[in-house]
C-alpha cells in the first residue's frame, strides 16, 4: 500500500457521504470527481461518496479514478449516489404543476434544462413555487443490487411522468426501489428541511408533526437505513433543523449522520466555485446572488471541502458557537464517526458491473453468436456468388475466428441488424473506417466494398491480440431519422443517444472573468482576439508541423502568447481563476451520431434527458472514453450529405427519364443497386475519369469540393480507384507539408523512374508509385520482408511507430526491427537498404492514412462523378438542394459555369425542391427556399397551380387559406415569387405588395379598392430589394448590382473573389460591400471596418486606415475591385482607400 508523505491523519474517523462534483452539479460544484477523490485521500480519508444533484454523470470518473488509485496502491473506496429531487407524490404534484401550466401557456421552451440543473441554493429556502417545488434526498448504494435500484430511480425521474426543469422521485418509486440503498434527509434544501420551511409560520407543533410523518413514512420504506443528516455552518436555520433533526432521533431512534456537503476539492478553491457559480448565472442573475465576489470564506458563512473527521469536528464547534446553539458533544461526534462505520461496515466494496451489454434479441432463438454470425456470413458469401471460392472462404473462417474468441459476434449482429434497417428507408455508406476490411462485414451486408478485390486488409481493424471493442461508424443519408427508427422498434431504454459535455473555453473564460474584476472589455478583446494567432505558429514549430490547420491546446496558449501573459501577469485573480475553471462543464449536449445499444439500459446506468431524449449520463469521444469501460459500446450512426445528394438525383433520374412521378424509395434503391453500388458501378469508365478527375468538373463531388484538392487531382490524372484514394490520402495537414503531393505528382506522371528495392516493395507499393500512402502497406512489407513476422505484427508496428518513447515501447520496436533487418536479409537485401526502407516506415508513419477507408470514401466520390457525368441536370438540382445556405451561391455559380441557367422563384414553376425545365438546361428555384414559407402553404400552391392572374391566386375556392395566409403572401411578394402575375395595374413591386400582402383582401372588391389605394407607392428600392432577397431566400442577388459585362471582365483578367485571396495574384480582388462601420483608433484616427461578400456567399471584413471621411466614400452593394494585405492576426486590410478601391461600373 502506498501512502503520501503529506497525507494529513484526523484522530476523528469521517467519511464524506454527501459530496458534489462538476460532472454532475453544473454551476453549483467545482471539480471532477478524481480532483475531490485525490484530495480527500490526501486530507487523511479512505472513503468518499459523490452524491451530484438528480444524476450520477460522474459516477464513470470515479470509477475509473478509484481503480487508479488501486493501482497506485492507494487504499481508497468510492461510494456510489445521487442527491435526488423528491417530492411526496410526483402524482399530486402534476395535478398541481398541470393546473398552474394553464396560466402559463406563454412560458418559453427554454425553462426546460438538460441532464443536469443549477442549484439556486436561495431557494432552498422558498418552497412555495410549485414548478420549482423538490426537496433533496441522499441515497448511497450499499451493494451491486443497490446501485441498480438507484439507477432505476435516477432514470425513472427523467422520464415524462417525472420531469420538469428537475427530476422527480416519491415515496412510490423509493418503495419500489429501495433494497440495497441508503437515504439521509441532506440539506437545508432536504426532506426534513421541507417540513421546516413549509410549517415555521405555523408553530412547532405544525412542524413536528410534519417531521414526524416524514420520519415514519421514510423508516417505512428503508428501516434502520433511514438517517437525520446534520450540517454545520452559519447559517441560523440550519441549527434549527438540526434541532428538530436531533428530536427525531430521540423519539423514532433515527440514526445520525454529519455530513460536509462538500462543493469544491480544496479549501483554496472557494472563490473560484463562487465565480463558476455566477458565470452560469450571467445575464439573468437573482436578485439572492450579488455581482461582487466575496472578499473571503467567512463572509458566505460555510467551507464545503471535503473535509476530514477532526475538521468536521472544528466545523461544529466554531458554527455552533457563532450562532449560540448547544449541542450534545457525544451525539455530534457520534453522528462524524458513523459515517465510517456506514462506509465500512454498511456498504460493501465494489465496482458496477461493466459486462458488455449487447441486446439477445439480434440472435436468433436457439443459436449462439458465434453460430449465427457464421450463418449469416455464409449466406451473404452466397447472394454475392463468393462462396465457391477459396480464397473468400478462408479468409471469412480466419475473421470468424478472431472475431468469436474475442467475443464480439454479438455486436456485429448489432451492427447487422442497424444496417438492414437503414437500408429499408435511407441510402448507406459503402464503408468508413478500418471496418471496410472486413470480409465478414461486407458479407453480412454492413459494408458494400469487396476487401479482398482492393487489397483491404482485417488485421487493421481486428487482431487477435489487440484490446477494446471494434469501431464500426455507419454512414447513412439521415442519421437522425435512423435513430427515431431504432428508439421507436427497439425502445428507448435500449437505444440511447450519447451525450457530450461541453466546457468552458478559455477565450470565454477570460473575457467573463474580467467583467468581475472591472477589466475594460477593450483591454480584455485586444488579448482575446491575437491570443491564438500569437501561439499558433510557435505550437506549431513545437510539433515541427509546418503546414495545415492546427488549434494550440490550453497550455500552449498560456505558454506562447505574449499578450496573454503580459495580461496575466497584470490580473493575477484572472489567471488564477482561469487554470481554475478552464474545461469545467458548461453544459449537456448529445453526440452527433453515437449511440449505446443494449438492453434494459435503465437498469444499468442512470439515464438522463435532454429536451424530451433519453441519453447516456456518461460519454465516449477523443477526450473521454467513460462508456466502453463501463460495459457499454459505441455505435457512430453518422450523416452524410452527399448520400442524400445521390438520393435527390436518382429521383430526379426516375421522374425525367423513367416517367416515375413519385418515386418510392425502393425504386430508388433498386436504380442505386443496378448501376451505382460498389459492386456494380464501372470502376473503369473512362468518361468518368476524363470529364470529371482529370478535366476537373466538380459541382458537389464529395472529398473533392476544396480548390487544393481539385488543382491536386488534375496534376496527378488518376485513372483507377486506389489512385484516387491516394490522392485523398496525402491531402492532408501532414503529407503537404512534406511535399509528399508534389512528389507523387511527379512519380505518377513518370512511372518508369521509380525505383523499387526489390520485387516484394514492386509488389506492395507498386500503385502507389513506391510511396508508403497507406498505413496497410507498412503493416504488409513489415510481414513479407520480415523473418517470421505476422500480419498482426505488422500492424502493431504501425502503430509503434507513431509513438516516442525510450522503454516499452522501444524494447517492442526493437524486437520487430530485428526480424525484420533478419527476414530482409535472408531475401538478398543489403542491410543498409534494410535501414533506409525501415527509416521510411518510421518517415511515413505519421503520414499513413487508412487504406480500408480512403478506397471507401473514394467509392462515393466516384458515384457523385457518375452521376454528374451522364446526368448533369439531375445531379445539380440535388446538388443546390442539398447545399447549406452558406454555401448556395457558389452551389449556383458552379451549376451556371457548367452551362445551366436558373430560373427565379415563381409560384407556376418552382417546386418542393430544385427541379429542372423540361428542356434540361434550367435549374428552378424551390419555393421551400423562402424563409418563412410553411410546407403546408407550399402544398397549397402546388395542389392548385397554374395561376394567371393574380385574382385567380387570392381568390381560389380550392385553396385554404389558413394554410395560405397573410404571413406566405408577405414573403411570397417580397421575395419575387408571384412576379409573373403582377400587370400592368400595378405601379411597382411595392404598390403590388401593399395591395396583396400588407392589406390582404379578402373579396375582389377589397381588392380593387388596394389596388387604386396604394397606387403612389411604385417600387421598391434596389436596397430594399436586395436585403429582401437576402433575408428571404439566403442568397445575395448579383444579378440586381453586377451586370455580366463586369463579371466577364473579371473572370477574362483572372481577379479572384475575395474568399479565393491569393497574395501571389498581388492581392487584387473583387468583392460587394454590405456595410461599412465608421471607427476612431486609440489615437483619434478615422478608420473603417467593411464588410463584404462575393459570389462564394461568403462574408469578410476589411479594416481600412487612414481613412478621409470626407473623401473616401464607399458604396453599399456595389462591386469593388480592390488591393488588399491580410495577416492572420487582423485578417484583410488596406490603406489608401482611394487608390486600393476601384467602384466597378
Amino acid at each position: 500500500m502506498t501512502t503520501s508523505t503529506n497525507r494529513r491523519e484526523s484522530k476523528i474517523p469521517f467519511v464524506g457521504l454527501h459530496a458534489h462534483s462538476v460532472a454532475g452539479s453544473i454551476f453549483d460544484a467545482l471539480g471532477y470527481p478524481q480532483e475531490h477523490m485525490d484530495f480527500a485521500f490526501e486530507n487523511g480519508m479512505d472513503a468518499l461518496a459523490l452524491t451530484d444533484h438528480g444524476n450520477a454523470n460522474g459516477l464513470a470518473y470515479q470509477v475509473l479514478h478509484a481503480k487508479k488509485m488501486q493501482k497506485e496502491g492507494k487504499d481508497f473506496k468510492p461510494i456510489f449516489g445521487v442527491e435526488a429531487y423528491f417530492l411526496p407524490s410526483v402524482a399530486n404534484w402534476k395535478q398541481e404543476y398541470e393546473k398552474v401550466m394553464q396560466d402559463k401557456k406563454s412560458r418559453k421552451a427554454d425553462d426546460l434544462q438538460s441532464g443536469t440543473t443549477v442549484e439556486n441554493e436561495e431557494s432552498k429556502k422558498k418552497m412555495k413555487n410549485i414548478l420549482n417545488r423538490r426537496r433533496h434526498l441522499i441515497l448511497l448504494a450499499q451493494s451491486q443490487e443497490g446501485l441498480k435500484n438507484i439507477f432505476k430511480i435516477i432514470s425513472t425521474s427523467y422520464d415524462q411522468n417525472h420531469f420538469y426543469r428537475y427530476p422527480r422521485v416519491d415515496y412510490a418509486l423509493l418503495k419500489k426501489y429501495n433494497k440495497g440503498v441508503i437515504a439521509a434527509s441532506a440539506c437545508l434544501g432536504g426532506v426534513y428541511a421541507g417540513c421546516y420551511w413549509e410549517n415555521r409560520d405555523n408553530g412547532e407543533d405544525q412542524i413536528l408533526k410534519a417531521f414526524r410523518n416524514t420520519t415514519q413514512k421514510m423508516q417505512s420504506i428503508f428501516g434502520d437505513r433511514w438517517y437525520g443528516e446534520l450540517q454545520w455552518n452559519n447559517v441560523p436555520e440550519q441549527h434549527e433543523l438540526n434541532r428538530y433533526i436531533i428530536q427525531m432521533h430521540h423519539e423514532f431512534g433515527v440514526p445520525l449522520i454529519s455530513t460536509a456537503d462538500s462543493h469544491y476539492p480544496s479549501p483554496k478553491a472557494w472563490k473560484d466555485r463562487e465565480l463558476y457559480k455566477r458565470l452560469g448565472w450571467l445575464g439573468k442573475r437573482p436578485e439572492w446572488m450579488s455581482s461582487e465576489l466575496p472578499v473571503d470564506v467567512e463572509e458566505i458563512g460555510y467551507e464545503l471541502y471535503p473535509k476530514n473527521g477532526d475538521e468536521m469536528w472544528e466545523a461544529y464547534k466554531k458554527y455552533s458557537e457563532q450562532c449560540d446553539y448547544e449541542y450534545c458533544d457525544t451525539l455530534v461526534l457520534n453522528s462524524i464517526k458513523e459515517t465510517h462505520r456506514i462506509a465500512h461496515e454498511r456498504i460493501e466494496s465494489f465496482f458496477p458491473d461493466n459486462t458488455v451489454r449487447l441486446p439477445d434479441f439480434v440472435v436468433p432463438q436457439d443459436t449462439t453468436p458465434g453460430e449465427a454470425l457464421q450463418k449469416l456470413t455464409a449466406e451473404g458469401l452466397r447472394t454475392l456468388g463468393l462462396s465457391g471460392k477459396d480464397e473468400y472462404l478462408s479468409r471469412v473462417a480466419m475473421e470468424i475466428e478472431v472475431i468469436d474468441s474475442r467475443g464480439f459476434s454479438k455486436y456485429f449482429l448489432t451492427m447487422k441488424a442497424i444496417a438492414d434497417k437503414a437500408k429499408q428507408t435511407q441510402l448507406v455508406g459503402a464503408g468508413r473506417g478500418s471496418a471496410a476490411g472486413s470480409l465478414v462485414a461486407y458479407a453480412l451486408g454492413i459494408t458494400q466494398v469487396d476487401p479482398l478485390k482492393y487489397g483491404l486488409q482485417f488485421e487493421r481493424f481486428l487482431t487477435k491480440g489487440g484490446s477494446g471493442y471494434p469501431d464500426i461508424d455507419f454512414d447513412t443519408a439521415e442519421p437522425m431519422q435512423l435513430k427515431e427508427e431504432l428508439i421507436e422498434e427497439w425502445g428507448d431504454d435500449t437505444v440511447v443517444p450519447i451525450s457530450n459535455w461541453n466546457t468552458l473555453q478559455l477565450r470565454s473564460l477570460i473575457k467573463d472573468i474580467s467583467k468581475f474584476y472591472d477589466v475594460p472589455f477593450t483591454e480584455v478583446n485586444s488579448v482575446t482576439s491575437k491570443m491564438i494567432y500569437e501561439a499558433t505558429p510557435l505550437a506549431k514549430k513545437k510539433h515541427g508541423i509546418t503546414a495545415g490547420v492546427y488549434n494550440p491546446t490550453f497550455e500552449e496558449v498560456m505558454e506562447f502568447s505574449d499578450s496573454l501573459k503580459n495580461f496575466l501577469r497584470k490580473n493575477p485573480n484572472i489567471k488564477t481563476h482561469v487554470e481554475s475553471l478552464y474545461g469545467q462543464v458548461r453544459s449537456c449536449s448529445r453526440h452527433a451520431g453515437g449511440v449505446v445499444i443494449g438492453e434494459n439500459l435503465d437498469e444499468w446506468m442512470p439515464l438522463i434527458a435532454s429536451g424530451g431524449v433519453r441519453q447516456t449520463p456518461w460519454s465516449e469521444g477523443q477526450n473521454v472514453r467513460q462508456l466502453e469501460p463501463m460495459g457499454f459500446i459505441k455505435f457512430d450512426l453518422l450523416g452524410l450529405a452527399s448520400l442524400r445528394m445521390i438520393e435527390g438525383a436518382i429521383r430526379h433520374i426516375l421522374k425525367r427519364h423513367h416517367g416515375i412521378e413519385n418515386p418510392t424509395f425502393d425504386q430508388v434503391k433498386e436504380f442505386y443497386n443496378e448501376n451505382l453500388h460498389p459492386d456494380h458501378v464501372d470502376l473503369k469508365d473512362e468518361k468518368v475519369w476524363k470529364n470529371i478527375f482529370q478535366e476537373g468538373k466538380w459541382a458537389g463531388i464529395f472529398q473533392f469540393t476544396e480548390e487544393g484538392a481539385q488543382k491536386f487531382c488534375k496534376n496527378v490524372q488518376p485513372s483507377n480507384i486506389i489512385e484516387l484514394s491516394a490522392i485523398t490520402s496525402i491531402y492532408r495537414p501532414g503529407p503537404l507539408s512534406a511535399n509528399v503531393d508534389k512528389e507523387f505528382a511527379t512519380a505518377k506522371n513518370s512511372p518508369h523512374d521509380v525505383d523499387y528495392v526489390n520485387d516484394l516493395v514492386r509488389e506492395v507499393t507498386e500503385e502507389t508509385f513506391g510511396f508508403l500512402i497507406f498505413q496497410e502497406q507498412i503493416a504488409m512489407l513489415a510481414h513479407k520482408l520480415g523473418k517470421n513476422l505476422s500480419l498482426d505484427e505488422g500492424n502493431k508496428l504501425r502503430k509503434l511507430l507513431t509513438k516516442k518513447g525510450t522503454g516499452e515501447i522501444q524494447e517492442q520496436k526493437d524486437k520487430i526491427f530485428s526480424k525484420f533487418l533478419d527476414g530482409c536479409l535472408e531475401k538478398g537485401m543489403r542491410k543498409h537498404e534494410a535501414v533506409e526502407l525501415w527509416e521510411k516506415f518510421e518517415y511515413f508513419s505519421g503520414y499513413g492514412f487508412n487504406k480500408s477507408h480512403a478506397v471507401s470514401y473514394c467509392f462515393l466520390s466516384f458515384q457523385c462523378a457518375w452521376l454528374l457525368n451522364y446526368y448533369p441536370a439531375e445531379w445539380c438540382a440535388a446538388f443546390l438542394d442539398k447545399e447549406p445556405e452558406t454555401r448556395k451561391e457558389k452551389a449556383i455559380n458552379i451549376s451556371k459555369s457548367l452551362g445551366f441557367g436558373i430560373e427565379p422563384l415563381n409560384v407556376n414553376t418552382s417546386g418542393m425542391v430544385w427541379d429542372i425545365s423540361e428542356d434540361g438546361k434550367t435549374l428552378i428555384q424551390p419555393l421551400s427556399s423562402v424563409k418563412g414559407l410553411g410546407e403546408k402553404a407550399i402544398e397549397q400552391i402546388l395542389d392548385n397551380r397554374p395561376f394567371n392572374t393574380i385574382e385567380e391566386f387570392l381568390f381560389n375556392e380550392n385553396v385554404v387559406y389558413s394554410k395560405l395566409n397573410k404571413k406566405a403572401l408577405d414573403v411570397l411578394c417580397r421575395s419575387g415569387a408571384l412576379g409573373t402575375l403582377m400587370d400592368d395595374r400595378f405601379s411597382g413591386t411595392k404598390h403590388f405588395w401593399s395591395a396583396v400582402a400588407v392589406d390582404r383582401p379578402r373579396k375582389p372588391k377589397n381588392f380593387d379598392e388596394n389596388i387604386e389605394k396604394y397606387s403612389p407607392e411604385g417600387n421598391f428600392t434596389e436596397e430594399e430589394l436586395i436585403q429582401y432577397k437576402i433575408n428571404l431566400t439566403g442568397v445575395f442577388p448579383f444579378d440586381l448590382v453586377m451586370a455580366d459585362h463586369i463579371r466577364n471582365s473579371l473572370d477574362k483578367y483572372m481577379v479572384p473573389p475575395i474568399s479565393d485571396y491569393d497574395a501571389e495574384l498581388g492581392g487584387v480582388v473583387w468583392c460587394i460591400p454590405r456595410e461599412v462601420i465608421k471607427k476612431k483608433t486609440k489615437n483619434g484616427k478615422d478608420y473603417y471596418i467593411v464588410r463584404v461578400i462575393d459570389d462564394n456567399n461568403e462574408t469578410n471584413t476589411i479594416r481600412c486606415w487612414g481613412v478621409r471621411p470626407d473623401k473616401d466614400i464607399v458604396r453599399i452593394n456595389r462591386p469593388y475591385m480592390m488591393k488588399l494585405e491580410w495577416n492572420p492576426q487582423w485578417g484583410f486590410s488596406t490603406r489608401r482607400m482611394s487608390r486600393n478601391f476601384k467602384l466597378l461600373g
